[in-house]
């Protein structure tokens, strides 16, 4: 089955039978549920979506029908047309909508596409509208409405730039220090929406010269889109051979960001996020949050400069509700995401961008001498099947009881945290699989760290 229901949303492949894989049928039926439930909160008789899309060649289908049933349940919509993630979430503020609608499968393959679905405040609904949602679609609890009530459908296509404009605003990006610094800067967009707005920003940005690769919006992705090191192999070659000072690459919907060093070195998708916070917290005393499963580094640079770090469940829902609660002043999530409230509470890969190269242009140093500035951690990723039969709940509990002696945290699968290195583990919702995330000071150490509790897990199965 290709076809997720989840409390953020729906994705799955294109085609196929109804009800197991993302077709028309299923994506009128999301849509309407979505609609029903956005209008039985209103106040206002009027009520309004804004949709946004990345570049993925199923895109204008989805957004057809998501439009013509939003239209049918008698709400207004505002058509984006070609909208990263974040210029979505910021849209539905602007226009002053009661909800929005994100078509991107961000970082999976072309043959998937996905609703991802925003509150009024521009920020992907909470786990309990998401419930109630799946509710909704499971009991087909909602009606269209009448030709005389439907609604009615207007255009934005100008969104990025209002994006751009709002970014250069911040008081903390430096166009001037940017520009003075000459950058020569390499990006992969990999044919989606960031293909339109990068260059769009970096020129604005000051950056003196923009080495384009696969920023033509066809939806043709040309290697696997999630921004991973395995998947950046050309960009690192071109960084070096054409002398760039670094390269950004982002994902399909822009709302992740990896950077490349002039030597063609990965700076570390973790990494984003710390160096933007070194930056922020450096200009302004705050709190900041990531989720359990990203690195001790942000940590270690919030202690630094006074602050307070805490943790949240995975999901950039999660961190933005305990950014919220802390104060935090910046956050996100280690797979490139930053999280910045002074713009707006969403992963946003434009204001990373403008953020870092402020950053790095005062600091006077080259990308790879700025990234050996921060403490040294590293994160392995391994995931552990079990049998269709096995209780992950059950094995998960006696984890729990064994490291009983250590700090653990329990508000996503367990946590384990040791002197200076943890080990999370999460289940999966849709097959009996258990990821396990562990990092340490180096990879000898965060792989024998993970080798531990996957034994232990293997004894308890």
């Amino acid at each position: 089955m290709t076809l997720i229901k989840s409390i953020s949303g729906f994705r799955g492949t294109i085609g196929g039978k109804p009800g197991n894989n993302l077709t028309p049928l299923d994506i009128v039926k999301f849509t309407a549920a979505f609609a029903h439930q956005i209008r039985k909160k209103a106040t206002d008789e009027k009520v309004k979506v804004v949709v946004g899309r990345d570049a993925r060649v199923s895109g204008p289908m989805l957004s057809q029908l998501v439009t013509g049933t939003l239209q049918s349940m008698g709400v207004d919509v505002v058509d984006l047309g070609l909208a990263t993630t974040p210029t979505t979430e910021m849209a539905v503020i602007d226009h002053k909508a009661q909800g929005g609608i994100i078509l991107t499968a961000s970082h999976n393959p072309a043959q998937w596409n996905a609703l991802k679905l925003l509150n009024e405040k521009g920020e992907f609904i909470s786990a309990s509208d998401g419930k109630e949602l799946l509710d909704l679609v499971d009991k087909d609890e909602f009606n269209f409405n009448t030709y005389d009530k439907l609604g009615k459908v207007s255009t934005n296509h100008n969104s990025g730039d209002t994006h751009i404009r709002q970014v250069l605003d911040l008081p903390l990006v430096d166009v001037e220090a940017i520009s003075k610094a000459k950058f020569k800067v390499a990006i992969d967009c990999v044919n989606s929406v960031g293909g339109v707005v990068l260059p769009k920003l970096l020129m604005e940005l000051g950056v003196d010269e923009v080495i384009e690769l696969y920023c033509t919006p066809n939806g043709l992705f040309p290697h696997n889109p999630e921004p991973l090191p395995e998947n950046l192999t050309e960009i690192s070659k071109v960084i070096k051979e054409q002398g760039a000072d670094l390269g950004f690459v982002v994902d399909p919907d822009v709302d992740r960001l990896a950077i490349v060093s002039e030597d063609g070195t990965m700076f570390g998708e973790e990494y984003t996020l710390v160096a933007v916070a070194d930056y922020i917290l450096s200009n302004t005393k705050g709190n900041t949050v990531s989720n359990l499963s990203s690195s001790l580094a942000l940590r270690d640079i919030t202690l630094k400069h006074g602050g307070k770090y805490a943790t949240a469940a995975v999901g950039e829902v999660n961190v933005v509700e305990k950014m919220k609660e802390t104060n935090a002043i910046i956050g996100g999530e280690g797979n490139g995401g930053v999280i910045y409230p002074e713009l707006h509470n969403g992963r946003d890969a434009l204001v990373g961008i403008a953020l870092f190269l402020t950053h790095l242009a005062k600091s006077g140093m080259k990308c790879s001498e700025l990234r050996k500035t921060y403490p040294e951690y590293v994160i392995s990723k391994n995931k552990l099947e079990l049998s269709e039969s096995t209780n992950v709940d059950a094995i998960l509990e006696s984890v729990k009881q064994k490291y009983s002696d250590k700090k653990l945290i329990l508000i996503d699968g367990v946590k384990i945290e040791f002197e200076n290195e943890w080990v999370h583990l999460r289940k999966s919702n849709t097959e009996p699989i258990i990821r396990i995330y562990s990092e340490s000071s180096n990879k000898e150490k965060a792989d024998r760290l993970a080798g531990e509790i996957i034994q232990v897990i293997k004894s308890l199965s």
